[in-house]
Formats: structure tokens, C-alpha cells, sequence
């Protein structure tokens, strides 16, 4: 997170060329791509370093979430627009969050889950693709 922080800063103050290397030594280092341009919010965490992680660089993150590793956060050919996910959310290991979406507050997305619809607050979303299977959770839970 340090890189991606450091890679932001510069971006946000439109510093050029400095964030691709910062985004260059994330690919190297961790095996991911996080870009500078991505917005992650404050006390969002990944596991295991971020290993395999790749996230659009137009994605929203929320705060409070935690990412597990090789999960994907992308968009999907045709469509514009890319996942947005809320704050305090949890994305198991391997999760794939696909196209114009945006998952809700206090959700919780299940490992190797297929994400193609948008998710509302509180849910756990599990399966090829993803199903709501429970509903008005607290995310702690599952953490």
C-alpha cells in the first residue's frame, strides 16, 4: 500500500511520470497491477501483499475494505463505465468484480465468486455468478 499511496500522491498533484514508475514498481514487486489513478480509500488492506490483485485503474474503492489476493476489479469489453465498491467490504481470494457495477456498503463477495450485477448494502454474494445467498449482514462477521 505504501507504493500505491506514494504513486497516488504524485498523481493527484500531477506530477508526471513518477506515478508509472510507482505503478511499474508495484507490478515488479507484488506481482499486481494497482495503479495511481485508482482511488482506494483510507484503512483499505491487502492480503498477502496484494499478490495477483488487478484493478481497473477507473475503479472506486471504499474505505475500511480488505481485498484478498489474485481478486480482479475490472471492466468488461463494451461497457464504459467500471466497478465501484463500497466502504467496509470484504472480497475473499480470487473474486472477479466485472463491468459497470457497484457493490454496496457492508458486503461481503465469496472466494472465487463471478460479480456481473450490482450488489446491494449488506449482502454476502457467493457462486458462478454471483448470488445474494444472505442478506442485512454485519461484515465483521465474516472478517
Amino acid at each position: 500500500m505504501k507504493l500505491y499511496h506514494i504513486g497516488n500522491y504524485l498523481h493527484r498533484h500531477k506530477i508526471p511520470l513518477l506515478p508509472k514508475v510507482f505503478n511499474i514498481l508495484i507490478r515488479l514487486i507484488h506481482n499486481s497491477a494497482i495503479f495511481s489513478e485508482t482511488s482506494i480509500g483510507t484503512n483499505t488492506v491487502f492480503a498477502y501483499g496484494g499478490i495477483g490483485v488487478v484493478i481497473h485503474k477507473r475503479s472506486t474503492i471504499g474505505k475500511n475494505c480488505v481485498i484478498g489476493s489474485n481478486v480482479t476489479i475490472g471492466g468488461k469489453s463494451k461497457s464504459i463505465n467500471v466497478p465501484v465498491i463500497g466502504d467496509n467490504c470484504f472480497i475473499a481470494t480470487g473474486a472477479k468484480i466485472l463491468g459497470e457495477i457497484t457493490i454496496g456498503n457492508n458486503c461481503v463477495i465469496g472466494a472465487n465468486c463471478v460479480v456481473v450485477k450490482n450488489v446491494p448494502d449488506n449482502s454476502v454474494v457467493a457462486g458462478i455468478p454471483g448470488k445474494i445467498i444472505k442478506s442485512d449482514i454485519d461484515p465483521k462477521d465474516y472478517y
